[in-house]
């Protein structure tokens, strides 16, 4: 091989890396909002009990509230576009680390792709007025479908089961700081890696509540028959304030939230891409 191109081969790989890095950090940035706006609605919920639904749906109405909201919901999307690639470039050549190129590790990243591409899709479709239903209603709506097919119950229990299980796994991870070896902070100061210590671990035991809650809805929907059992976000959250510990638990529950949307911004900056 020439000089030539191998330095022509240098760059693509450099220009692929930068792009990568960039759709990577951007994807983060988004997640990280939508996160951060659903942990303050669910704390306004705990405090007075009613207004704004506490998901992606109620996200992205606060943020249509604001100037220039239009822009934030479209840049929102862009980001979450950005997500999509970088999971994308990951299934295909693989993510960053020696355990990157795994075809477990790859399977994931497809799997993350597809889930981002839906939820980009659905903030595009909120900015351009075509919001839909509610998140509790669209779960219970998913859920009677399923229900309605062969073997349905035995799907949505499967898929409840593997929603709760997966939010164990999430827990567990961010307890036992998983997120460490995913990060490049040579240079950072020891307040910044305790920082982000604190923010990954209690975001992450938060995030791992809320979807191991969500799953163990959707199996006892399966178990029940019954798809008003399912729940979605906003009616999830709500009912943490409903067990013995009250809206403290789910004040607890809505700030590690935010905290985790604050993880994501710091993922942001030192997470290898």
């Amino acid at each position: 091989m020439s000089t030539e191109a191998a330095n022509r081969g240098a760059r693509t790989v450099s220009r692929g890396g930068t792009v990568r890095e960039v759709a990577g950090r951007s994807g983060l940035v988004a997640h990280g909002v939508l996160y951060a706006l659903i942990g303050v609605l669910a704390v306004r919920v705990a405090i007075g009990g009613g207004g704004q639904e506490a998901d992606k749906q109620g996200a992205l109405q606060e943020l249509a509230d604001q100037p220039f909201g239009s822009v934030l919901i479209w840049a929102v999307g862009i980001g979450l576009v950005c997500m999509v690639v970088w999971r994308l470039s990951e299934a295909v050549f693989g993510a960053a680390g020696p355990e990157g190129r795994k075809p477990t590790k790859r399977l994931a990243s497809a799997a993350r792709c597809v889930f981002y591409a839906v939820v980009a899709a659905s903030v595009f479709a909120f900015a351009t007025g075509g919001g839909g239903s509610s998140g509790d209603q669209q779960s219970r709506d998913m859920t009677a479908k399923a229900l309605d097919l062969p073997a349905g119950q035995w799907l949505v229990g499967a898929a409840g089961l593997g929603i709760a299980v997966a939010g164990v796994v999430i827990a567990v991870r961010a307890a036992r700081r998983r997120f460490r070896k995913h990060l490049a902070m040579g240079g950072a100061s020891q307040s910044a890696r305790k920082a982000v210590d604190f923010l990954g671990v209690s975001g992450g035991l938060a995030r791992g509540a809320v979807f191991a809650a969500v799953g163990g809805f959707v199996l006892y929907a399966a178990l029940r028959y019954d798809p008003g059992q399912a729940k979605g976000l906003d009616d999830t959250l709500r009912s943490f304030a409903q067990t013995p510990a009250g809206p403290w638990l789910l004040v607890a529950v809505a700030a590690g939230l935010a905290l985790y949307g604050a993880f994501d911004w710091a993922m942001a900056r030192w997470r290898e891409v």
